[in-house]
């Protein structure tokens, strides 16, 4: 039976494994997006966030080879990552000055999700390469199952960092230019512009990551500095 050979269990274990190591973006952006809301609206904004996340890759993981093939996908995930590490860190800086929380369950879940599908187009290929290993006809439950199970690894890493980060502010700006990174990462591996940057860039993920990074830590801060001027 399928479900008792050593393939599906490997297989499984696999996924969870993956998802795991893959989802370590993911709990950065719930934590940054969670961090300032009441406590009881935190701990809601995580658990749907973490579990949002897990739906998403799900789909996008059965649609994965289509989707990764559509020209400039990419390239606007990659806009909007940088949007929302912007948009992050200048509510953080401005809440950090004016010393207030923000009351906003909604639309802290409405980042989270927005952020989770532009992160889990490149994650879903390496999950669903693992869900294959398993014997036919257990592709799709072995998605369900392992990225399933995975959720209280995203809710307990989200957890954390959101505690680290109140202690650390510096972990903020850290978080949002990750975004950045893997931004610039996500650009150049777009199929429009993915052939152009390896022969003109040697290292162009890691060039244009750093440069998203910098570019989401300055306008942050430049975006915060203009509200506090403002009041």
């Amino acid at each position: 039976m399928a479900l008792t050979s050593s393939a599906f269990w490997f297989a499984l274990g696999s996924i969870i494994l993956t998802n795991i190591v893959l989802s370590g973006d993911n709990a950065v952006v719930i934590a940054l997006a969670a961090r300032n809301l009441p406590k009881r609206q935190q701990k809601r904004a995580i658990f749907w966030g973490s579990a949002g996340a897990i739906v998403l890759r799900i789909v996008l993981t059965v649609l994965a080879v289509k989707l990764l093939a559509l020209p400039y996908l990419k390239t606007i995930g990659a806009l909007l990552l940088v949007y929302i590490g912007v948009k992050l860190l200048a509510e953080a800086e401005e809440e950090a000055a004016n010393h207030h929380q923000r009351d906003g369950l909604w639309p802290a879940i409405q980042t989270i999700l927005i952020a989770d599908l532009v992160m889990s187009l490149d994650n879903v290929v390496a999950v669903a390469a693992a869900a294959e290993k398993g014997p036919p006809g257990t592709t799709f439950l072995l998605l369900v199952l392992g990225l399933g199970l995975s959720v209280p690894f995203i809710v307990f890493g989200s957890t954390l960092l959101v505690r680290v980060m109140a202690r650390f502010p510096v972990i903020v700006t850290l978080g949002a230019a990750l975004l950045g990174y893997l931004a610039g990462d996500m650009l150049v591996t777009d199929p429009v512009d993915a052939a152009w940057f390896e022969r003109a860039m040697p290292y162009a993920d890691v060039v244009i990551g750093v440069l998203g990074a910098l570019i989401v830590v300055v306008l942050g801060r430049w975006l915060s500095w203009l509200a506090q001027r403002q009041t």
